[in-house]
């Protein structure tokens, strides 16, 4: 194989894809008390949904081991490795997959591995695999790989709408959110990203007025829409996702659309009816 793309498992992958050699996603542990899974092919979303309902604390994920990304740089072997993670501000995955890289060589030898802190999540992580296999497909060099997909890295834009913001708010992942207005008044926030961390863009009343106002910042700041992919998942919503994509591709003309259906990772953080945007 001359190229492999690796995701840890807050990256989707489309249907087609899923079972595409050229890729893998790699799973985080998730646990809800004493209910504890990988985040792999045998997820189970609405049997994951029931037990963060009914459970009172706040469900956990924790990151692969770097023995675990090792695993996956050996077999099937291939010339040229990309690993795509989570941002490195909101999980360990990031530095996990940086010393897997370390530890292979130093026991393996020599081989052309970059691992890309995607600053983002879900969808983000999937518009990195996706460019970095146009980017083999046109033939282009390692080197030079790594230094288009890490602009185009920095070019992508994050954003969501979430009913429950309160896993991310527990397990600490909104340092970066000085405060905003959540109460009986139905305010909802659009949230995005910054570098990787979670930021308040805007807030509304209402869950369609905030998925209204996130169609059209995303439409609005996405550079060069004709010449990129439009991204969105959701959290057993797709309702909600097909009327965000209907307003943003009446105001941006993008070469294409995808919408999937969130796995572990992210539907542990978005929760029921969660809508993330990546352009």
């Amino acid at each position: 194989m001359e190229y492999k793309i690796i995701l840890d498992s807050c990256g989707e992958l489309p249907e087609n894809l899923l079972h595409d050699g050229r890729f893998e996603r790699v799973p985080l542990s998730l646990e809800v008390g004493d209910y504890k899974i990988q985040d792999d092919e045998n997820f189970n979303q609405a049997e994951f949904l029931r037990k963060v309902a009914a459970y009172p604390e706040c469900p956990k994920s924790a990151c692969p081991s770097p023995e675990r990304f090792v695993e996956s740089f050996r077999a099937p072997a291939a010339d040229r490795i990309y690993v795509v993670t989570l941002s490195a501000a909101l999980s360990g995955t990031y530095n996990s997959a940086e010393l897997a890289r370390k530890l292979f060589r130093e026991k393996y030898g020599e081989k052309q591995i970059h691992v890309i802190d995607s600053q983002s999540a879900s969808g983000g992580e999937t518009q990195i695999a996706l460019k970095l296999a146009d980017l083999e497909e046109e033939g282009l060099d390692f080197e030079e790989i790594v230094k288009q997909i890490e602009s185009y890295r920095d070019s992508i834009h994050t954003y969501f709408v979430l009913d429950n913001l309160e896993t991310l708010r527990k397990n600490g992942r909104m340092s970066g959110v000085k405060a905003f207005v959540a109460s009986a008044l139905n305010i909802k926030p659009v949230m995005g990203s910054d570098t990787g961390e979670i930021i308040l863009r805007t807030q509304t009343i209402g869950v369609n007025k905030a998925l209204g106002k996130m169609a059209q910042l995303a439409a609005q700041e996405a550079p060069r829409p004709q010449e990129r992919r439009l991204i969105i998942t959701h959290c057993n919503a797709p309702d909600r996702a097909e009327q965000v994509k209907k307003q943003i591709m009446a105001r941006a003309p993008f070469q294409e659309c995808i919408i999937m259906d969130t796995r572990g990772v992210s539907s542990m953080y978005a929760n029921d009816g969660g809508v993330i945007v990546t352009t």
